[in-house]
């Protein structure tokens, strides 16, 4: 589970880690990283120390944060930090020193999904806050993120967190995997592709969302 205060505690320490190795504003970040906690905390770190996170393991960028290493063929970086062991990588924990970044850029670039179209902080804050309305997330809730697309599930963290909830990662949900997490960390709200969800609807006390209510104005 994360909470919003971990995550502010997490993104701004990995944005001075960030900063430390070299980052300068507008420089460009690789984010290749499945749906989980070290998704949303990078993403935003990098934007937090001024940069543009890049979502993908190719083309060409200051840095690279991935799972468990970088294929030099495809992506042209400087440094690597892979959250697990892999060769030439220096691990993402490396970022997390004592050092924070306790005001970063309110405007400016923050993210892209395919190197070219690039959201900056105003428009992706304007589409968190309709998202939040509409999914109706509240401080009090636990969400249970089942989606299957990475940006999706990004932006499903991202307006749990802003809510005050707590959030629940299924990798590779099931129904039974879905309902036993859900069980387990008291779970009020799934997010879940559509045939998913249709099943999971009538697990007690669960509220359940067709991932397709998180599309995004932003690819719309």
């Amino acid at each position: 589970m994360l909470s919003h205060a971990a995550f502010a505690r997490r993104v701004t320490h990995a944005a001075a880690g960030l900063r430390r190795y070299g980052l300068r504003y507008g420089d460009r970040v690789l984010v290749n990283l499945p749906l989980g906690a070290a998704l949303p905390v990078a993403v935003h770190a990098v934007a937090w120390a001024g940069g543009v996170a890049v979502l993908g393991g190719s083309g060409e960028a200051r840095m690279m944060i991935t799972h468990r290493g970088c294929d030099a063929a495809a992506a042209d970086v400087r440094h690597v930090f892979a959250v697990e062991a892999a060769a030439g990588a220096l691990p993402f924990s490396e970022l997390l020193g004592d050092g924070t970044v306790e005001f970063g850029p309110l405007a400016g670039p923050a993210l892209t999904l395919d190197g070219h179209r690039i959201f900056d902080h105003d428009e992706l804050a304007g589409d968190l806050r309709k998202l939040v309305t509409r999914l109706v997330v509240g401080k009090d809730d636990v969400v249970l993120a089942a989606v299957g697309d990475v940006f999706k599930g990004l932006r499903l963290l991202d307006a749990a967190l802003m809510s005050g909830a707590h959030v629940v990662i299924a990798h590779e949900p099931t129904v039974v995997g879905c309902r036993v997490l859900a069980h387990e960390h008291g779970a009020t709200l799934a997010v879940a592709p559509y045939e998913l969800a249709r099943r999971l609807v009538g697990t007690p006390a669960l509220r359940v969302v067709d991932e397709r209510a998180v599309v995004s104005s932003l690819v719309g």
